[in-house]
Formats: C-alpha cells, sequence, structure tokens
C-alpha cells in the first residue's frame, strides 16, 4: 500500500512538471507571436501618425489609392488590394475542382497502392519550397501564357501576367486541398456508403452524392488553408506578376502586383519611409485575410450545417 501511495504521488508530481513545462512552452510561443504582432503594428501605424520622422502619410488615400510608386513616396494600396484577391479566388476556383476530384479517386477509386503511391507525390508537393515554383513559373508557365497571347495577337510583357500569377497559385495550393480533402472523405463513416448502395445507388453516384456531401465541411476547411497559402505567397508570385505601378489589372494578359509582392519587391532599405510603410501593406494584408477566413468561416458553417 506504501509503494503504491508513493508511486501514485510520483506519478502526479511528474504530471504536475510536463503540465507546467507544456504551458511554458506555449507562453512562449504565443510570446513571439504578440511581439511580432506589436513590432509590425507599431512600424505598421507609425507613417500615418502625427510627427511621423519622415512626412504623414494619408491613411484614405493609402487604403484607397491607385497608384504605387515608391520613387515618387505615392503609396496607394487599394488595387493592389483588388489585385491579390482576384488573383487568390481564381486559383481556388482554378484548384478546388481539380483537387476535390484527385482526392476522391486517391481515397475512393485508387487501388491501393497506386492510392498510396499518389498521396506521396502530393505531400511531395507540398514540401517544394516557394522559390522552386517561382522558377518553374518563370520558365515554363510564362512561356505558355506568352504562346496563348501571341496567338491571340496580345503583346505580354514575356509572359508575366496576371495569368500566370493565377496558373502559379493554383499550383501551390492544389497539395494543401488535396490533402485536406483526402482526410475528410477518409473520415467519412463507412456505413453511410454501404448504406447507400444498400440501397440501389451506383458507386459512382454514392461517391459524389453521399461521400462528397458528408465531407463537404473539411474539403471547405482545405479551401480557406488554400486561400490562406495563396494570400500569403510572395516569393514565387513577384517572380512571374510584374509588379504594376497602377491598377487594379482585369487584363489576364497583363502584369500584375500583390500585397506580398509589393512588400518584398525593393526591400532594400532598413529605415525611412519606404521600409515602414511595407509594415503598413502587412496588416493590410493581415487585415484582408481576417476577414476573408472569417467570411469562408461562416459560409463554412452553414455548408456544414446543411443536410
Amino acid at each position: 500500500m506504501l509503494a503504491s501511495a508513493k508511486r501514485i504521488k510520483r506519478n502526479k508530481t511528474l504530471d504536475r512538471l510536463f503540465r507546467y513545462l507544456f504551458m511554458g512552452m506555449a507562453i512562449l510561443s504565443a510570446s513571439f507571436i504578440v511581439i511580432i504582432v506589436l513590432f509590425v503594428c507599431a512600424k505598421g501605424i507609425a507613417p500615418f501618425l502625427p510627427g511621423y520622422e519622415y512626412g504623414q502619410v494619408d491613411l484614405i488615400s493609402f487604403l484607397t489609392g491607385s497608384v504605387y510608386r515608391q520613387d515618387r513616396a505615392t503609396y496607394g494600396v487599394g488595387f493592389i488590394i483588388i489585385n491579390t484577391l482576384i488573383c487568390s479566388f481564381l486559383a481556388l476556383l482554378i484548384s478546388f475542382p481539380i483537387s476535390v476530384l484527385t482526392a476522391l479517386f486517391i481515397a475512393k477509386i485508387a487501388p491501393n497502392k497506386l492510392g498510396k503511391a499518389m498521396q506521396s507525390v502530393i505531400e511531395l508537393l507540398a514540401s517544394v519550397p516557394s522559390v522552386v515554383y517561382g522558377i518553374f513559373a518563370s520558365g515554363v508557365i510564362t512561356a505558355i501564357v506568352r504562346s496563348i497571347a501571341e496567338s491571340l495577337g496580345i503583346a505580354t510583357f514575356g509572359g508575366s501576367s496576371l495569368l500566370a500569377v493565377i496558373v502559379l497559385l493554383a499550383i501551390m495550393i492544389f497539395p494543401t486541398l488535396t490533402s485536406m480533402s483526402i482526410t475528410a472523405i477518409r473520415a467519412v463513416d463507412h456505413d453511410l456508403e454501404s448504406a447507400s448502395l444498400a440501397l440501389g445507388a451506383t458507386k459512382t453516384q454514392t461517391n459524389f452524392k453521399v461521400v462528397l456531401t458528408a465531407a463537404k465541411s473539411g474539403i471547405f476547411a482545405g479551401a480557406i488553408l488554400g486561400l490562406g497559402r495563396a494570400f500569403g505567397e510572395a516569393t514565387a508570385v513577384s517572380m512571374v506578376a510584374g509588379n504594376k505601378l497602377f491598377g487594379p489589372t482585369f487584363d489576364l494578359f497583363d502584369i500584375t502586383r500583390t500585397l506580398t509582392s509589393t512588400i518584398l519587391t525593393g526591400l532594400k532599405e532598413t529605415t525611412g519611409l519606404d521600409y515602414d510603410i511595407r509594415f503598413s501593406i502587412g496588416l493590410v494584408l493581415i487585415a484582408v485575410i481576417f476577414v476573408s477566413n472569417w467570411i469562408l468561416n461562416q459560409v463554412k458553417k452553414r455548408i456544414g450545417n446543411q443536410v
């Protein structure tokens, strides 16, 4: 009895120590996030405050402007916000159906060995660095876009264009969407499939009308994550966007500019207005992602609640 009591006491002590250890790690991680957010906010808000040492920037003109010229100290990101939304949502529109159908094939149709091999390839694609996608896009996607434009009699900037950015982002978010969709589809209760087949439905009807319907909430969550990556991609996009100085851009074969490419391109200074204004753009990007994710999550909840 005494040995048992000592063992229980020792186990409780270990549990308490590990709980404090995990709590400390969580607090440390959260503190880094808080420090980064505070630093970005302090730098990003400074250009709009009275008494700013490099000259106060008008907030309304910044948020609604249609020209971004750092050489003239003209910073308008209104058109860049529109460009970012266009690129990201059109990329999602292209990648989403392809990803869902691929996930359905891997999870429910393909032979076991083939499905595992294809899933491994998709996981490998998810781990490819952004700069590699950018090099591929600048050498292959831009060439394809240029060929299409020439066949239509349209001049392009070497293939760098809105269309190139959309195709690039669609490829980059494909692994995320597919992986999340596979997980959601495999989580569907097998009894639902058996019931559908027992009622006379074909395998194809069951997959599309039962499996995908039951997995729609998880699939939509993957779409939200994929859209988040599209919003936040900088390096690869900068290599094919072209960084247009005004806009917004609606022509698929015209160059464009996104919030992330604006932050990255020409970032050489470590002080001054041009340096601080990039933190302001970062705050705008955070706000755009937050609002977009909130809206999509509300839609996801409604879709998930539908029978």
